[in-house]
């Protein structure tokens, strides 16, 4: 195996299930997440020689939002999207809590969650998500102002129905 692979097999192992972390937290259905991070990391790879040392996190993030966009501007989405699939099992205090923030996420417009998810989950800077997403940086700010409002909004009345 040469060096280049060794360097690409080692970046995998470690940041694969952060990517597909964030890559469910863009699209809510796991095994979408598994398929973009799949192909995020074929792409990656084709183009690992020319990545500088260093950027592979943001490379690999910048395909994968960019195959997430792709994927969902294609006509058969809206035809062929799967139903709800149960999550994937975690700490039992946490699962109901992060179940209920990711579907508060997913009821978000579609612009408005990628822009939370990159400067919030992230924590990317105004002009890292508006160059990451090819929008200017008060259009950033706008959604990621009204996602946050959302999501309060949404998850105070969560909070309220179960007292």
């Amino acid at each position: 195996m040469s060096a280049h692979d060794e360097a690409f097999t080692a970046f995998v192992a470690a940041r694969r299930p952060h990517l597909v972390r964030l890559a469910y937290a863009l699209c809510g259905d796991w095994h979408r997440a598994d398929d973009l991070v799949q192909t995020s990391l074929l792409k990656l790879y084709a183009s690992w020689r020319r990545v500088e040392s260093g950027s592979e996190e943001a490379y690999v993030r910048t395909i994968l939002v960019r195959a997430h966009i792709d994927q969902t501007r294609r006509p058969w989405w809206k035809r062929e999207r799967s139903g709800d699939l149960p999550e994937r099992p975690g700490p039992a205090d946490q699962v109901e809590e992060r179940s209920e923030l990711f579907a508060a996420l997913q009821a978000l417009p579609e612009m408005q969650r990628k822009v939370v998810v990159l400067r919030h989950w992230l924590q990317l800077s105004v002009a890292e998500t508006a160059r990451e997403l090819r929008i200017s940086e008060g259009t950033v700010k706008s959604h990621s102002s009204r996602g946050l409002a959302a999501l309060r909004t949404s998850l105070e009345w969560g909070d309220a129905s179960r007292t």
